[in-house]
């Protein structure tokens, strides 16, 4: 090892470098890997999680392996050894995305990396093909000035959108191979754009599929309608259940009245960054913060009944909702899908047959701000953001892994960065990232890296 390189080798190395970022960042966007078949076929996953692996070895990782988690996806692995006696870092970030929607609402094809306007659009950009980009530019920052000082493992997901637990399930069978002194997550994101941010807090989740049937197949309307029991018109009675009249969530047994303490989200801000329109209200009450980061928030995210297109004049036989509930901190996942099921199954009218499916689940988590790799990072955002302190915040939604690493390795330090600033849009069309978010970031966790091997040589 060379001495420690200064601020300005680092960030002038990450800035040389960003060029080639752009082109594998554009690279990996054009996997369309969703991680699931009836939205696109799994060829596409395995393309992106063999592009990862092979950034890996490109860069001297050893023990590259896809695994095969229980949920039939695969999770890229490797480790690049550090100096005898040196700490270990996780680094972590995922290769499976989002759908890309209405296709015809993206400005440029979802697929393809284009730059518009100071950002590169493109589904994954920034959730979270660039958070994988931006560890191999920290690494190789380090590499070209005078080498990696720590161990790093690198863990990159293949189905964390989908909420299915695979990864979380294999490293539960597999808890040595994740170990470390501290755990990278490369998955939240700056507070705004250049203002160096921590994710303090993240809401777990759980997602459900509920089923209501009312007869055995589609009735004419005229014939039959008024007496016959119509299972869309029960869904949707039920649905409206699960939140007050302002909008708030609302579900038998489950608090929501929590509040932050921390940072806050101005309402002005966020009805800016949620693109809200003019006139129309947010839902909930109590501050903004409160509503995204403190208390419940439930989501009816698909509806299946007959489409409009080709509607005939029928009575529905049957209806079907997809729903997510984030769940924030001190919050039991599981005790709050049954929570969702009994109020759900309480007032679904007519006595109408009601079935349910768990599709994902994950527990809440809370960083511990305090220890002695907060105070690395926040030093190495000072360099990468002159100017400007580290802030804390918490983060509506969810990444059901941290709370199994946890769990796992109960003395292991972990810290949630990312590049999903608002302006992100991610899971909406028209995703971004911030090219600068990137290269800063990048060079933020290249010092974390420095600093943290010093911390632990005492």
């Amino acid at each position: 090892m060379t001495a420690h390189p200064t601020a300005g080798t680092i960030a002038e190395t990450v800035a040389a470098l960003m060029p080639r970022a752009k082109a594998e960042l554009a690279e990996l966007v054009a996997f369309e890997s969703v991680a699931d078949e009836a939205v696109a076929p799994r060829s596409e996953c395995e393309a992106a999680a063999n592009w990862v692996a092979d950034a890996l070895r490109a860069e001297d990782f050893q023990d590259v392996a896809l695994l095969d988690t229980p949920d039939g996806s695969q999770s890229v692995y490797g480790v690049l050894p550090g100096p005898v006696g040196a700490p270990t870092v996780l680094l972590y970030a995922h290769y499976d995305v989002q759908p890309k929607l209405d296709e015809s609402a993206w400005i440029t094809p979802p697929f393809e990396l284009t730059e518009r306007n100071g950002r590169w659009y493109g589904r994954g950009a920034a959730d979270c093909k660039g958070g994988f980009i931006m560890h191999l530019l920290a690494l190789r920052a380090l590499k070209a000035n005078g080498g990696v000082p720590v161990t790093v493992k690198v863990i990159v997901e293949g189905s964390e959108e989908q909420g299915t637990g695979g990864l979380e399930r294999y490293a539960e069978a597999h808890p040595e191979l994740l170990t470390a002194d501290a755990i990278v997550i490369g998955d939240t994101g700056n507070f705004r754009v250049g203002l160096p941010t921590v994710t303090a807090t993240l809401r777990g989740m759980t997602m459900i599929r509920v089923r209501i049937d009312t007869l055995e197949g589609n009735l004419h309307s005229g014939q039959f309608g008024g007496a016959a029991p119509d299972a869309l018109a029960a869904l949707i009675r039920v649905l409206d259940t699960l939140r007050a009249e302002d909008g708030s969530t609302v579900i038998d047994g489950l608090p929501a009245d929590a509040v932050w303490e921390g940072l806050q989200y101005p309402e002005e801000d966020f009805r800016r960054d949620a693109k809200v329109l003019d006139g129309v209200g947010l839902a909930g009450s109590g501050t903004v913060a409160d509503r995204i980061w403190a208390r419940p928030a439930v989501t009816v995210i698909g509806i299946d009944c007959h489409p409009v297109a080709g509607a005939t004049p029928s009575i529905p036989s049957t209806a079907r909702a997809q729903i997510s509930l984030r769940v924030p901190p001190g919050q039991d996942a599981a005790e709050a899908t049954q929570l969702l099921y009994a109020h759900i199954q309480k007032r679904v009218p007519w006595n109408a047959r009601v079935s349910f499916e768990q599709v994902g689940q994950g527990q809440a988590f809370s960083a511990d701000v305090t220890s002695p790799a907060y105070t690395s990072m926040a030093e190495a955002m000072r360099l990468a953001y002159p100017g400007e302190e580290m802030q804390a915040s918490g983060m509506g939604g969810s990444i059901p892994l941290c709370s199994t690493l946890a769990a796992l390795y109960p003395k292991a330090e972990i810290l949630l960065i990312g590049l999903s600033d608002p302006e992100a849009q991610i899971h909406a069309v028209n995703e971004s990232v911030s090219p600068e978010e990137l290269e800063r970031l990048s060079v933020a966790e290249a010092h974390f890296l420095l600093n943290y091997a010093r911390s632990k040589q005492g």
